[in-house]
């Protein structure tokens, strides 16, 4: 079994959608960064995620949208907007927070469970999971999770950790 066919059964997919949506991108030619989840197995042991976290240029949303319209239900809100499909688990959340921006110029292309994608930069992953654990209007659970994935990227970069929060080191250490 390959990555991609094991991530689709764990979505159960009946679909690609991962590859319909990067498709799209590449169609649209739409600059784009992976964050989230996705993006922490790119820099550490894959755990499975059901979320694509994705930063895309704030001036192309709209073209990306169209382009994917006939594959995707659209979802906005106030700082992202979320496309589900019928065919798969798997949800992808486009991230228009302004803050995020600045991640695509330094994505790097990386393999991400069989999938070739601009994933954000160790840096900015890392900096992305402090902001989200940082949000106390989330869920505890997601806040735990971006915990989690905090720990795993300083386990395997631990120079990461001098760009925390004082208050996220304690915890960690």
């Amino acid at each position: 079994m390959t990555k991609k066919e094991f991530l689709k059964a764990v979505s159960n997919g009946s679909e690609d959608i991962i590859q319909i949506f990067l498709d799209a991108l590449s169609s649209a030619s739409v600059d784009y960064c992976v964050i989230g989840g996705l993006a922490v197995n790119a820099y550490s042991e894959p755990v499975v995620s059901l979320d694509l976290d994705i930063v895309i240029a704030t001036d192309d949303i709209e073209a990306i949208l169209k382009a994917v319209g006939a594959h995707f239900r659209i979802e906005r809100f106030a700082h992202s907007v979320n496309l589900s499909s019928d065919k798969s688990d798997l949800r992808i959340q486009l991230q228009i927070d302004p803050r995020y921006q600045d991640f695509i110029t330094r994505a790097i292309t990386h393999s991400v469970l069989g999938y070739e994608m601009k994933v954000a930069s160790v840096e900015d992953v890392v900096r992305g999971k402090t902001w989200a654990y940082s949000d106390e209007q989330r869920r505890k659970s997601k806040r735990q999770k971006d915990l989690a994935d905090i720990i795993r990227l300083i386990e395997d970069y631990p120079y990461l950790s001098d760009q925390l929060p004082v208050s996220i080191r304690k915890l960690i250490e």
